[in-house]
């Protein structure tokens, strides 16, 4: 059997960026395994009641997803206003959706508080990245899900097909 993959639902087309945009990815491959129903499309932010738009959220002090997981960590808009709450639910909401897919991998759209896998912002919104997870991914990874980013997109394939 074929594994399924969880996907960002930016990655997939939908509009749920907190600017209201997509990021598609186009890539042939990427569109059989959706012809095939193998892809799962998700985002963690609006599967939790947050708006779209919404204002930009960082996780703070340079820290990432796996102390916001842990507690020492947060995820604020430029405002200060936390919203870990929705974060923490999301990725939650998307470990669950993936156990029930039986998805072992991910592909998330890197950068961002929730699905970033090898970067993301540094929570001072200046535009400066640091290496780290959001929170998506790093409860992903936490319960054996691997994690790709697009631009590791060949490495999934290999293990997709």
């Amino acid at each position: 059997m074929k594994p399924t993959l969880l996907i960002s639902g930016c990655l997939s087309g939908q509009p749920v960026r907190y600017d209201g945009t997509a990021r598609t990815l186009m890539q042939d491959s990427l569109a059989r395994w959706q012809a095939e129903g193998r892809v799962i499309a998700f985002c963690p932010e609006t599967a939790a009641g947050l708006p779209t738009p919404r204002p930009p959220a960082e996780i703070i002090r340079g820290r990432d997803g796996t102390a916001v997981l842990d507690g020492s960590g947060r995820v604020c808009e430029a405002d200060g206003h936390d919203v870990s709450a929705p974060f923490l639910d999301g990725a939650y909401r998307a470990l669950d959706l993936a156990r029930r897919h039986g998805c072992r991998f991910a592909l998330l759209m890197d950068g961002s508080p929730s699905c970033g896998s090898s970067f993301i912002y540094d929570g001072q919104f200046t535009g400066t990245r640091h290496a780290g997870q959001g929170v998506t991914a790093a409860l992903l990874r936490r319960n054996g899900i691997a994690v790709y980013a697009p631009a590791r997109f060949s490495c999934l394939e290999t293990l997709m097909d």
